[in-house]
């Protein structure tokens, strides 16, 4: 795949310089400059990719201090963020970091899941906001991406307490094994089937999602949680 990056020459303090953030970016120029700021001191690699955007939010990451790859036309979160791990695997990353461009993620969150990765020699770790109280998503919202979980957990054979949270981390051997084909939010357990076939050691992370009225309009709203149990059930 031929790559168009924008500052991919840009010098660097690298901080954690093994490790790319993978951001897939679709009309995100309300808040994407505040989130790729935010990770930057953290997370010195810093990649978006925008997927067809129309509001200028490409120009805005690039100022913010991320590299960002460009898709003409708008393929899907699954297609941006395979793009994502091919383009991280090209530049030698040996971790990556997903991370959502509407600022429901955590900055300390992402660091703490790489540390165990490392600390505990994992493959993949995933973010659960389910493992602890500081997630509010709403009563109807939790049975619907509980209910989400169960199936995802029935259907991949896998033991995960929330498996569409955005936030993970994927090590390059795990990396390397996943070919994302799944454009809508079918993706999400496309990712958990293909690293749960890897056989390679995981675990998940406690960690908060931020609801906010722009998050919510953006796709974390009751409709589209809905909808994500209708993609699994139909896929």
């Amino acid at each position: 795949m031929v790559f168009m990056a924008i500052g991919e020459t840009h010098a660097r303090a690298h901080r954690e310089a093994d490790t790319w953030v993978v951001i897939p970016l679709y009309n995100e120029a309300q808040v994407i400059g505040d989130v790729v700021r935010e990770l930057m001191p953290a997370f010195s690699n810093v990649v978006c990719i925008d997927d067809g955007s129309r509001d200028g939010c490409a120009e805005i990451a690039h100022i913010a201090g991320a590299h960002v790859v460009t898709h003409p036309i708008n393929l899907g979160q699954g297609a941006a963020l395979q793009t994502g791990f091919e383009y991280a695997l090209e530049q030698g990353a040996q971790f990556v970091v997903t991370f959502d461009a509407d600022g429901q993620h955590r900055v300390v969150d992402a660091q703490a899941m790489l540390n165990r990765a490392r600390d505990e020699d994992l493959a993949i770790v995933f973010g659960s906001r389910f493992l602890d109280d500081r997630t509010k998503p709403g009563i109807l919202k939790k049975i619907v991406l509980k209910t989400a979980v169960a199936v995802t957990n029935w259907s991949t054979r896998t033991r995960l307490t929330d498996a569409h949270n955005g936030l993970r981390v994927i090590r390059a051997d795990a990396l390397r094994q996943i070919k994302l084909r799944q454009d809508r939010m079918a993706h999400g357990t496309e990712i958990v089937v293909q690293l749960g076939k890897t056989g390679l050691p995981y675990a998940e992370q406690p960690v908060e999602v931020i609801y906010t009225d722009y998050s919510r309009a953006k796709g974390q709203s009751l409709l589209n949680s809905v909808n994500i149990l209708i993609d699994l059930i139909i896929r």
